[in-house]
């Protein structure tokens, strides 16, 4: 395990503790919106992953849903969401992550997703297999849509929700099941796992994906990005098993 990969697993796991240590007690709510909710826990946790990475690794960046920190010059940029899950933490719902990716300029070199409440560690790197708890992952052999579980995220706001509805429709009949868990992080490592064969999503940001798009690429499947227009922290996403024809139903 490289230097950067171990790190990044000490920060994980150091938040993953936090985080578990104070499921259904969560504390202060900074933040109230419309479709979503700031936790002082959110901030927390980033900062403890902050002070881990940057702690080792003083020169570099820090790029996260809670803000940025170190050298923002540095070729190096660790990206980061403290709680990948928010609202499902906040609910009581033992859905949710600590989602930590390194990137060197635009290739990213290493990638941990950590569910503290079942103590699942996926971890990958690009030179290195991706693995879950220490063992060798792959995406599914199912090419099929009607053998297929997808994942799809719906969009929130006025007018994409009428966006949101057709590809519904499209998938959804020619599938064998839909599922909506609430965490983008979680939704790829399970797709690099094999336990979805897809995922959609209208709107995720760079902190949301980066390190499941690399345990996603690296164990056999595909991630495409689609840029919203005017907002390049913004993405919409279908990511497969690279066997499935889901991006022939799904449209961006």
């Amino acid at each position: 395990m490289s230097e950067y990969l171990e790190q990044a697993v000490e920060a994980a796991k150091q938040a993953g503790e936090l985080l578990a240590g104070r499921f259904g007690d969560h504390g202060a709510v900074t933040e109230r919106l419309t479709h979503d909710i700031k936790l002082a826990i959110d901030v927390e946790s980033q900062t403890l992953i902050t002070e881990v990475l940057l702690g080792r690794f003083p020169d570099h960046a820090m790029l996260g849903e809670e803000g940025t920190a170190g050298d923002p010059a540095s070729e190096y940029t660790w990206v980061v969401d403290p709680i990948d899950g928010t609202v499902n933490y906040y609910y009581g719902i033992p859905h949710f992550c600590v989602s930590i990716a390194l990137r060197h300029a635009e290739r990213y070199l290493i990638g941990v997703v950590y569910d503290p409440m079942v103590q699942e560690l996926w971890t990958v790197s690009e030179n290195e297999e991706p693995r879950l708890n220490g063992r060798p992952i792959a995406v599914s052999a199912r090419a099929e849509l009607s053998e297929a579980i997808i994942s799809m995220g719906f969009a929130k706001r006025s007018g994409a929700v009428e966006q949101s509805f057709p590809r519904y429709q499209a998938v959804a009949p020619v599938v064998r099941k839909m599922r909506m868990l609430g965490s983008a992080a979680l939704a790829m490592a399970y797709v690099a796992s094999g336990r979805l064969d897809g995922y959609v999503e209208e709107q995720v940001s760079r902190w949301d994906i980066a390190a499941g798009a690399l345990l996603v690429e690296r164990a056999g499947g595909k991630v495409v990005l689609t840029p919203h227009a005017g907002r390049s922290d913004r993405y919409s996403i279908v990511c497969t098993n690279g066997r499935i024809p889901l991006e022939e139903l799904v449209r961006f």
